[in-house]
């Protein structure tokens, strides 16, 4: 155990340089390096307290360097007082009390004569012990090791190697700074010697850097212009493309993702105002901005009416005397992409959309689903059944357009601009479908229905394109499924978990009043029986089970059933619904009343978390917990189980008496609400008042009566009370 002192603490700074490093990994890289820094110490107990103020532990980094900086680390380890048990004395002494070869090998193995050994009482028995004091090395000593020990594990996928060297990293690495304070911690890491020469920004400053002490590097590097903090980086990223924006009096585009991109690319970032020639602006915008962003890190401006200006800016890694130069050469890297880009979109405009679909018919989807051609045909026919049942809710929706959207649906993809850009799948097919005359809808459609493309997107905003995104991601999560390739663990390369929230979301926020078991049952009818004997897993004498296709997709569907609706544990936690709340409706997800829709299932929910508020809701859950339990325990009860009739001229006390008669007024309030109107919340509030009655039957009534015709009846009486509550959610699991 060691003992805490009082040693004496310095700042500790380690800075690896290296050649230009991945921009997607430096930030991870950098925080790694530090943890494993940290780690290291802390195992080795070395005291790195905070006793420097208000500053903490911090990870940086630049396009070609990683630094770990700890603004109190104590000079060497503690003393340790190390105790090595020995054998029990029965075993370490014979019979006249002689050391034994067992103990003398201990003893020689710790150094030290037998007779040196202390006695201590454990409760395995008596036992011989070697205690000592051992001094704690110095922290200098240690760190060559710490560091090697934390860029070994660092999460680098392919490590280069340079040189003649044996060592690897995810770069060459070319200096090495270790300063404890003022001083530099010799040793060597990846055949660099540690020193205190760090290098300043590239053209500005390519001499080394004298770097005094730890607590000096950071402004150090700033006056050779390097930000090493990339906070500090991307503020400035933004200052400048605000002050060039300001300059070209447009609306910069800046992504948070993209400022991450521009500030590992950068040391010192300088914005520069460029422009390309008008003629390009007839190309789809949104392929000219990822042209810009993705392939160049430029950030595109906007005039005031939102539409993209012939302007955009680029971020340079340099202070230039000459910023003409570097505005001209930005202009001449994106022009190329520009006319690449223009000359796609003016043949895909030559054919018509239309035109693509028989193309599909080459394009494998999934061996056992067939083309993606099949697979339109699949959620055309899907599109038709939504379209025609939300008609009859009442939405305004064309159910020929719905069909003419999904024909169309992935013939874009075969266009030049999708080739070239596959994330302008469905923008591209909402241009070339507006361009050849389709209606509106349909056009939008092809674009929307893609949405929630990821993570805080709305869904689609038309009743075309909500109908075409429930009916695309049916049909992939049931023709997946069918060939058994459903996610498992962090596998999910066909992106199901994404399907399955996007058709929640659009089915709850949508409004859609659709029975999604119905729905995958109706996808599931589609997909072909080869699918289904793909999906097949061979027993344990390496043949397939004979397939059932019936029973086959009735178990899908409840598979995938469950599926959609554990996507919306995490979505709803993010709302701040409880996972109590959830498992309560979850629960009765097949109550009597509830419709088999997932919007029914969000009213409910709802209206749970709105009775949580109520003053009553505690003293009712613990009241249908117990209602539950009982029930449990002398009917073997089942949440679905149908309640046995209640006798009036058996209900012997007044409380019961009261009670049944609560219950039958409220039933009557609520069966409207619950069956008609659906108002789960309204339902609650109206059940709240049943407290007072089942608090009183509690304390006045004997359930488990002696009389086995009233304990009959009294439990009869509690799974009313349950059956009347569990008609909207499982109130006990709150």
């Amino acid at each position: 155990m060691a003992e805490r002192e009082d040693t004496d603490g310095k700042p500790l700074l380690i800075e690896i340089g290296t050649e230009e490093l991945p921009i997607h990994a430096v930030d991870e890289l950098a925080r790694a390096f530090a943890d494993g820094i940290l780690r290291g110490l802390e195992s080795r107990r070395v005291d790195i307290g905070q006793r420097a103020g208000d500053r903490e532990p911090r990870a940086y980094s630049t396009p070609r360097r990683l630094a770990a900086y700890l603004p109190w680390v104590a000079t060497a380890q503690p003393t340790q007082q190390v105790e090595v048990l020995g054998p029990t004395v029965n075993v370490g002494l014979d019979a006249n009390g002689q050391p034994t070869p067992a103990l003398q090998g201990f003893a020689a193995k710790n150094g030290v004569d037998a007779n040196r050994l202390e006695r201590i009482a454990t409760d395995k028995g008596e036992r011989f012990a070697y205690r000592s004091v051992k001094p704690g090395q110095p922290t200098a000593a240690l760190l060559p090791e710490i560091v090697a020990e934390a860029l070994k594990a660092l999460p680098i996928p392919k490590p280069m190697r340079w040189g003649a060297h044996d060592f690897a990293f995810v770069r060459p690495a070319h200096w090495l700074v270790m300063l404890h304070g003022d001083r530099v911690v010799e040793g060597e890491v990846l055949g660099l010697k540690a020193d205190r020469m760090s290098r300043g920004h590239r053209f500005h400053a390519p001499r080394p850097l004298w770097i005094t002490d730890a607590d000096a590097w950071l402004q150090a590097l700033r006056d050779v212009k390097v930000l090493a903090d990339p906070l500090e980086r991307r503020e400035r990223v933004r200052a400048e493309v605000a002050r060039v924006a300001a300059e070209l009096d447009g609306t910069p585009r800046l992504s948070d993702a993209l400022v991450e991109e521009i500030a590992n690319l950068t040391e010192w970032p300088v914005a520069v105002g460029c422009a390309f020639e008008r003629e390009f602006l007839a190309v789809p915008q949104e392929a000219l901005v990822m042209t810009m962003e993705t392939n160049q890190k430029f950030v595109p401006l906007f005039d005031a009416a939102g539409k993209l200006s012939e302007r955009f800016i680029g971020v340079a890694n340099i202070d230039s005397k000459e910023p003409v130069q570097i505005r001209r050469g930005y202009e001449r890297v994106i022009r190329p992409r520009f006319a690449d880009a223009k000359f796609f979109f003016d043949e895909d405009l030559k054919a018509p959309l239309d035109g693509y679909r028989q193309a599909l018919q080459a394009v494998t989807y999934q061996q056992a689903l067939g083309s993606v051609w099949d697979k339109c045909m699949r959620v055309a026919e899907l599109a038709r059944g939504i379209a025609n049942r939300l008609r009859e809710r009442g939405v305004a929706l064309d159910t020929a357009q719905a069909v003419r959207a999904a024909e169309l649906s992935k013939c874009d993809l075969l266009t030049r601009m999708v080739g070239e850009f596959p994330e302008l799948q469905g923008v591209m097919g909402r241009y070339y479908a507006t361009a050849h005359g389709e209606p509106g809808e349909v056009a939008q459609a092809l674009d929307e229905f893609y949405m929630p493309r990821q993570s805080g997107d709305g869904i689609a905003s038309g009743a075309v394109g909500r109908a075409l995104a429930v009916a695309e991601r049916l049909d992939t999560l049931a023709g997946i499924f069918a060939v058994g390739l459903k996610p498992s663990g962090n596998k999910d390369p066909f992106a199901l978990r994404r399907a399955a929230l996007g058709l929640a979301r659009t089915l709850i926020e949508g409004g859609l009043e659709l029975d999604l078991r119905a729905q995958l049952a109706e996808a599931l009818d589609l997909i072909p029986e080869a699918a289904f004997a793909a999906g097949l897993k061979p027993g344990k004498d390496g043949k397939a089970p004979a397939l059932d296709v019936g029973a086959r997709r009735q178990a899908l569907a409840a598979d995938i059933y469950a599926f959609v609706r554990d996507r919306l544990r995490g979505y709803y936690l993010e709302q701040g619904f409880s996972a109590e709340q959830f498992e309560a409706v979850a629960a009765r997800d097949d109550a009597p009343f509830a419709l088999p829709s997932l919007l029914d299932f969000d009213r409910r929910l709802r209206a749970v978390a709105e009775f949580g508020r109520l003053p009553e809701a505690a003293s009712l859950a613990a009241a249908n917990k117990r209602v539950a339990n009982i029930l449990r325990k002398e009917l073997q009860d089942t949440p679905g189980a149908a309640p046995p009739a209640v006798a009036a001229e058996l209900l012997r006390e007044p409380a019961e008496q009261a009670l049944w008669s609560a219950l039958e007024a409220a039933r009557g309030d609520t069966r409207a609400i619950v069956h008609e109107r659906r108002d789960y919340a309204a339902a609650l509030a109206r059940l709240a008042a049943l407290q007072a009655p089942i608090d009183r039957f509690f304390d006045d009534v004997m359930v488990v009566a002696e009389d086995l015709a009233l304990r009959a009846n009294r439990l009869a009486l509690l799974a009313h009370i349950r059956a009347l509550f569990n008609a909207v959610a499982d109130i006990a699991r709150l």
